[in-house]
């Protein structure tokens, strides 16, 4: 039997990382359309660049 890679998700399944860049991502944009900054026309490109902010910051900090 083969040892499970605790690196390796699995499918269908988000690791803790991810999981809690999407909530980051969430809380900021939903602050975002409540305040009038972000429309829903533009949702799809801003949530993007919301989570990769998030994901790149805190694993340049990882690295560091």
């Amino acid at each position: 039997m083969a040892a499970q890679n605790n690196q390796t998700p699995t499918p269908g399944k988000l690791d803790q990382d991810q999981e809690a860049y999407l909530r980051a991502s969430k809380e900021i944009a939903v602050k975002f359309i409540e305040t009038g900054r972000l429309s829903l026309g533009s949702f799809n490109a801003a949530f993007r660049q919301i989570y990769t902010t998030i994901k790149d910051t805190v694993e340049e900090k990882k690295e560091a």
